[in-house]
């Protein structure tokens, strides 16, 4: 990586993933001459430890992006929209991890081991993809390129950690409610903004965002256009069911795909995973061996196994795929993005 020292700005860095990116930082030693961490007027003045050194979060305001090289972003879509482009203005590349620029024709939607290229495109601002998104391409991908995708059919099984510190709070009131035999009213899922709320702990919820016209969810759209977005396909066949688990940490998907290519075996399918960066094949059913959340939470890989042959069609596979959604599925991904920047030498 460049040796350049570069000013680091995180905007939201009290949050969840915010949090998350500071961790990823230090952990990658990624080079950093100053750092800016901003948050909304309500969280500044906390502090936060980076490196064994204390910082105090500042209010997040246009002026705060001066001299900042690098801005990662991840407090909301209203924020980005916001104070993206007054950073940009000033000088700093935004890698943002909200829905607001996603599928902004002019803003590369990047996952660095899919498309690292499209980031030689950017006119000062980068999406982070949606975290199920994220880490459904980069297993995808390298059967993409070695054998064509037509069809890619998605139901996931996504943690509450993806609906914010507020809903892993539920989850575990709800969870110690019930046990005690103590009633509760759900009031943030299966979205905090919606009708109606129900109860997550011991259930399972098929809604993640708001219901659109066409019967989809808006994160079942999200991973339906991002997919077609990011691998250049916009002829792709990409269907999605989201669904929210009394999960903390963890987004799992069951994928079926049919490729362009006869004749491929599971172990074609093998060696093109044991082959892909940042993924990892965990897929010896006769051993109980597969990917599951527990065991993916902390580690920024996607973990692929369960991958078989369709029964009817010759050119369809089924998988099962899994990822820390708040390290690959938002702050690793960001980070990555940035540290792509500085290889490619796109940082001024």
């Amino acid at each position: 990586m460049n040796t350049t020292e570069l000013n680091v700005a995180v905007v939201g860095a009290t949050g969840a993933v915010g949090q998350q990116m500071l961790e990823t930082l230090e952990k990658r030693d990624f080079p950093i001459k100053n750092l800016i961490l901003l948050s909304s007027a309500r969280s500044a003045g906390s502090t936060v430890s980076f490196r064994g050194k204390e910082y105090t979060v500042k209010e997040a305001k246009p002026e705060s992006f001066e001299g900042v090289d690098i801005a990662l972003f991840s407090a909301g879509g209203s924020v980005s929209k916001l104070l993206a482009p007054e950073a940009v203005k000033r000088g700093a590349i935004v890698v943002d991890n909200t829905s607001a620029y996603r599928m902004d024709p002019e803003v590369p939607l990047v996952v660095p081991e899919v498309n690292e290229e499209d980031l030689k495109l950017h006119k000062g601002i980068i999406a982070n993809p949606n975290c199920s998104t994220i880490q459904m391409v980069a297993a995808l991908e390298p059967l993409r390129k070695a054998y064509g995708l037509k069809k890619v059919i998605v139901s996931t099984y996504q943690a509450v950690s993806g609906a914010g510190a507020v809903a892993i709070d539920e989850l575990n009131d709800q969870a110690q409610a019930i046990l005690s035999g103590d009633s509760f009213e759900p009031n943030v899922l299966p979205v905090k903004g919606d009708k109606k709320h129900y109860q997550i702990a011991y259930n399972v919820i098929p809604q993640i965002d708001l219901f659109q016209e066409n019967g989809f969810t808006f994160e079942e759209m999200k991973m339906i256009n991002e997919t077609k977005k990011i691998m250049h396909q916009p002829d792709l066949k990409v269907s999605a069911t989201c669904v929210r688990l009394p999960v903390v940490t963890g987004h799992s998907e069951s994928v079926y795909i049919e490729i362009d290519k006869d004749s491929i075996s599971v172990g074609d399918i093998h060696a093109q995973l044991t082959a892909a960066p940042g993924v990892t094949l965990q897929d010896v059913p006769e051993e109980q061996i597969y990917p599951m959340p527990a065991d993916a939470v902390g580690k920024p890989d996607v973990f692929v196994g369960r991958v078989r042959k369709d029964l009817d069609e010759d050119n369809g596979f089924h998988m099962w795929i899994v990822s820390d959604n708040l390290l690959k599925g938002a702050a690793w991904n960001s980070v990555q993005i940035a540290e792509s920047l500085l290889k490619l030498g796109l940082v001024k």
